[in-house]
């Protein structure tokens, strides 16, 4: 399973990955080195050695430690501890309810023998209907005058924000501002001018480089692991710009907002994420990349919050049936399933069906990674779109808008719901506009064969397809023609335009 829990032990967020769950960080276990040695005998095809004694002695020293490392800069890392008012946070009272069904838990026991707080209450004293609850996680100064980076889940809803030096020395902080889409936050140390600091990295990191992890978990002051860099780029569902480097080096919960350093010291990372089957580490971690922190922080100090470019389209991934049935060479793009009426897009003239392929000329993988890049970009900035317009190539100009605060790039993972449309494909079809709240365009589904193709790609009873192969239809006749066609043209595959009462969007349907 995939564990998501606050670093702070106080709040649990809903479960983002079925059926697994996403653990919001701490830091604690060990790194181990196997070594195999053969034996002469043992060596293949009857070589008797295949290094000199002098390299085998030099492989078997002991390889350097990370004390130098960890001592520049420990000082840097903070534990942040917040009180949040249960009468006033929702989500709090819900990690109430959650702490009171653990309590009998061994770390639980563990808390309550120490101190800590616990799901009784500090100390085991019972609860007051009204009550503050406290959390922890851990963060990092990144200026000499007080400025700290940390996860937002740790200090969303914060009554108080207090953070703890390595040293013990206490602070008080504010919170400067907090972008929950890539789950940052910015908060501020005020008092002193010469805090430790650390520096984010400009090198994004190989996989196979050594990484080291500091954190604060479970409060216990801190810790450090080390590991290597196990994978760039990862998707863990949490949102339309996941990026995470993967670590295997082993974090638990209350590491959440620490950072993760190269060998040089620079931070590459932000610890956010474990894979977690039992809530403890199990050697899969995930940190928001350096560059996106970089980006998120600078806004922050600046503005408070966070604004990102906005298209205006709804887009989805070019698969390999969708990419034949466009005629395209490569299964790679962004397919815009509908621009939104008065947006950049739509006043650019990008249509549905349009695949956008490169953004200022940088080549677009899929929907993520074009909502990514235009996420990157400031509202305003001019940027020129590659754009498969109905099997023609265009350049468009345009200027992004400003991403609404309740909208979000869909970069759909083209798992939603489908439609196509003709007996050969198992469905059964009727005008729009003779069947009673679908419109007057295209056609709608009205029986659909569940063992037929469409079915296979989703369609359901109710759907309507508004074109099919590029073409409008309006009627049966139409659309078995369009299918003929594209059948004669030597295509597997065909590309509907299919509505439903959620969103508008492309299936590519198998010709049979």
């Amino acid at each position: 399973m995939i564990d998501r829990v606050n670093s702070d032990t106080t709040k649990t967020t809903p479960t983002i990955l079925k059926p697994r769950r996403l653990a919001l960080l701490g830091t604690v276990a060990a790194l181990g080195v196997a070594v195999l040695a053969a034996s002469p005998a043992s060596t293949p095809f009857g070589v008797s050695s295949l290094i000199s004694p002098a390299q085998a002695a030099e492989g078997a020293a002991t390889p350097p430690g990370f004390g130098d490392l960890v001592s520049k800069v420990k000082p840097a890392v903070i534990s942040v501890r917040v009180k949040i008012d249960q009468d006033n946070d929702k989500s709090a009272m819900l990690q109430q309810n959650r702490m009171d069904q653990d309590e009998d838990s061994p770390f639980d026991q563990f808390s309550r023998q120490f101190g800590f707080r616990g799901p009784g209450g500090m100390n085991g004293m019972p609860r007051q209907r009204h009550q503050m609850i406290t959390g922890e996680g851990s963060g990092f100064f990144i200026s000499a005058d007080g400025y700290a980076v940390t996860n937002n889940h740790v200090v969303d809803h914060a009554e108080s924000v207090q953070v703890t030096m390595d040293d013990g020395t206490i602070f008080t902080a504010k919170v400067v501002g907090t972008d929950p889409k890539t789950d940052l936050a910015l908060i501020k140390v005020d008092g002193k001018k010469d805090f430790p600091f650390v520096k984010f990295s400009d090198q994004k990191p190989r996989i196979g480089d050594w990484v080291v992890a500091v954190g604060n978990p479970f409060g216990l002051g801190g810790t450090v692991t080390a590991g290597i860099v196990s994978a760039s780029g990862r998707d863990i569902g949490n949102g339309p710009y996941d990026d995470f480097i993967q670590i295997d080096a082993p974090i638990n919960k209350g590491n959440s907002g620490g950072p993760a350093f190269d060998m040089n010291g620079n931070v590459i990372g932000v610890n956010t994420a474990i894979y977690s089957p039992s809530g403890g580490s199990v050697g899969i971690g995930f940190d928001i990349p350096a560059s996106t922190a970089k980006l998120v922080v600078a806004q922050l100090k600046d503005k408070g919050a966070v604004t990102r470019g906005w298209l205006g389209v709804q887009v989805q991934p070019v698969t390999a049936e969708i990419a034949d049935s466009l005629g395209l060479k490569a299964a790679r793009g962004a397919i815009v399933d509908n621009p939104q009426d008065g947006s950049p897009a739509a006043k650019a003239g990008i249509e549905a069906g349009d695949v956008i392929t490169a953004v200022n000329g940088t080549a677009i993988k899929d929907s993520r990674d074009l909502a990514r890049t235009i996420a990157t970009l400031a509202p305003g900035t001019s940027v020129k779109l590659d754009v498969v317009h109905k099997g023609d190539s265009k350049t468009v100009t345009l200027a992004l808008g400003e991403l609404p605060n309740e909208r979000q790039a869909n970069a759909g993972d083209g798992k939603t719901q489908q439609t196509p449309g003709t007996p050969r494909l198992g469905l059964s079809l009727a005008p729009a506009g003779e069947v009673q709240g679908a419109g007057q365009n295209g056609v709608v589904v009205t029986e659909v064969d569940p063992q037929g193709p469409a079915a296979q790609r989703g369609i359901q009873t109710g759907d309507v397809i508004l074109n099919v192969g590029g073409k409008p239809v309006a009627n049966v006749g139409e659309v078995r023609s369009e299918l003929a066609q594209a059948k004669s043209s030597g295509k597997n595959s065909v590309l509907l335009q299919v509505k439903n009462a959620e969103a508008t969007r492309f299936v590519a349907v198998p010709l049979a």
